[in-house]
Formats: structure tokens, sequence, C-alpha cells
């Protein structure tokens, strides 16, 4: 992500954040900190775009978000539950997902809409939920634009401020990273996993009786 961003600079990060908030989470937390650390103009690169400007990198991140966003957002929108019917069991989702989702977000869609954006990884698929579920468009864009907002200043106000420092930090929570990586990994096979028995139990229990079986159900009847 760093050799890309050096190389194409704003264009590589308009892309890291569009991808991410369109539901591809790709890693754009480090692509708009380290353009803030870019910024500062104390990090020694060997690329073109070794000096962005901090004010360009916050609007360009934002931009990329808010676009996203808006695309993940139309997906969920317009495709619902269609989308579901013929995509959703590749991704382990089925009709009760989107019931609970409209749920969720008829009470707290504005608190997940705001306060999702600042949770690493969730906030990739926040838009696309809050289109399935059909949030307000006038809300969504709202909470969206200023959680965006805040995420990307203070990620790249953070890369700013670390500047040649930047590679040291990184290094150290790098070790971390491994085992955080490692616990992901672990939770996310478990979770696949409760996923498809889920999806298993859901589905027979939308499947139609058998004939054996109807014809059964009125002879118990009858002997009541």
């Amino acid at each position: 992500m760093e050799h890309f961003l050096v190389t194409w600079g704003y264009l590589a990060l308009f892309v890291a954040t569009f991808l991410s908030s369109l539901g591809i989470p790709v890693g754009s937390e480090v692509a708009i900190a380290y353009g803030g650390a870019l910024a500062s103009g104390q990090l020694i690169t060997d690329g073109t775009h070794d000096h962005l400007q901090l004010g360009w990198v916050i609007v360009v991140a934002i931009l990329g978000e808010l676009l996203g966003s808006a695309a993940g957002y139309a997906i969920g929108y317009f495709g619902g539950r269609p989308l579901v019917d013929r995509y959703g069991k590749y991704i382990l989702v089925t009709h009760k997902d989107l019931d609970r989702a409209e749920a969720w977000f008829d009470g707290k869609g504005e608190s997940v809409a705001l306060f999702g954006r600042l949770i690493p990884l969730v906030r990739s698929f926040v838009s696309l939920a809050a289109g399935l579920a059909e949030m307000a468009r006038g809300k969504f864009a709202i909470f969206t634009v200023i959680g965006c907002s805040i995420w990307c200043a203070a990620l790249a106000a953070i890369g700013y401020s670390l500047g040649s420092s930047w590679h040291h930090v990184i290094k150290a929570f790098s070790y971390a990273g491994y085992i955080a990586l490692a616990l992901v990994i672990i939770a996310l096979v478990l979770v696949i996993v409760h996923r498809v028995r889920t999806l298993r139990t859901e589905g027979s229990d939308q499947e139609p009786p058998t004939p054996r079986a109807r014809h059964a159900a009125p002879a118990r009847g009858r002997r009541r």
C-alpha cells in the first residue's frame, strides 16, 4: 500500500478509500495515515509523490469515502432482497439477516451510519447494510459525511504528526498485528462455521413439506 501511494499519490489514495467504503477492505486506514505522513515532508522515499499536501490528502480521502459509500448504498438499496436471493448463499446471507438489519437500522440507523464509520473493518460494510435496510437517503448522507470527515481528518493528522517516525511506529505495531491477525482469522473461521449452520437451518425451515407429510397431517387431524 505504501509503494502504491508513493507512486500514484492522490489517485492511489482515492482508489483505496473508494474501494474500502464500497465494501472491499483494502487497508484505506493505512493509506490515509501514510498520506498524512508523506504530507509532512519528513519521509525519505524514492517516489515522485513524496510531498503531498495535508489539506488535499484529507479532501481526496473524504471524496473517495463518500463516493464509495454512495455506490455501496446504491448496490444494497436497489439490489435489495433479489440480490440476496441470487447471490446471498455465496456470502452466507439470508432473508432473515435482512430482517435483522432492517430492525437494527430502524431503531439505530443514525448511530450505525455515524459511529460505524469510526470502527475499522466494520466501516467497510456500513453503506451496503444501510442500503439493504433501506435507510432514508437524507439521513444516510448526513451521517456519512460527518463520520467520513472525522475519520479521514483524524487519520491524516495522526500520520502527519508521526512524520519521520512513521516506519518506526508501524514496525512496533507489526508484531502485535501478527497476533491480532491470528485472532481475527480464528474468529472469522468460527463465524463462517456458525453462518453455514444458520444458513442450512433457515433453508430447511423454508423447504415445502413433502407429499407424504402433507397427506399425513390430515390423518392426524381425523384421529383427533
